[in-house]
């Protein structure tokens, strides 16, 4: 394969990342899905492109995000970093909502974390407008 087809298959493949990333918000937009995230920048970012439905953990207890979670949702969708601390908050958090009876959407941050560079959710507006 030449550098040509080389560059026209990752122009493709952007393209269609891009595409699904526009898809994968526009539905989180519509569905109202409750969003946890870490803190006020990352929820300004998710308002930035249209999410509102958000609620930041900005250093609340653990246990406290559940309960107030559990109360609020029957459905969320947890947008932690994808760093090795978001890993380890998005698992705590993962294992007790779902305890609650709270079931987890983690479909959009897997394709964050597969098919995209991004890795602080409060980059995701200024990424989006990128591509």
């Amino acid at each position: 394969m030449g550098d040509h087809e080389k560059t026209q298959n990752r122009t493709k493949n952007n393209r269609l990342v891009a595409d699904e990333l526009r898809q994968h918000l526009h539905n989180m937009g519509e569905s109202h899905i409750l969003i946890i995230v870490e803190g006020f920048k990352d929820k300004k970012a998710l308002a930035n492109v249209g999410i509102a439905n958000v609620f930041s953990l900005d250093r609340m207890p653990l246990y406290k995000v559940v309960e107030t979670v559990a109360k609020k949702a029957t459905d969320c969708m947890i947008l932690t970093d994808l760093d090795a601390e978001g890993k380890k908050l998005y698992a705590g958090l993962n294992h007790d909502l779902q305890r609650h009876g709270v079931r987890v959407d983690n479909s959009f941050r897997e394709f964050l974390f597969r098919h995209t560079s991004l890795r602080q959710i409060e980059g995701l507006d200024s990424y989006f407008k990128k591509i």
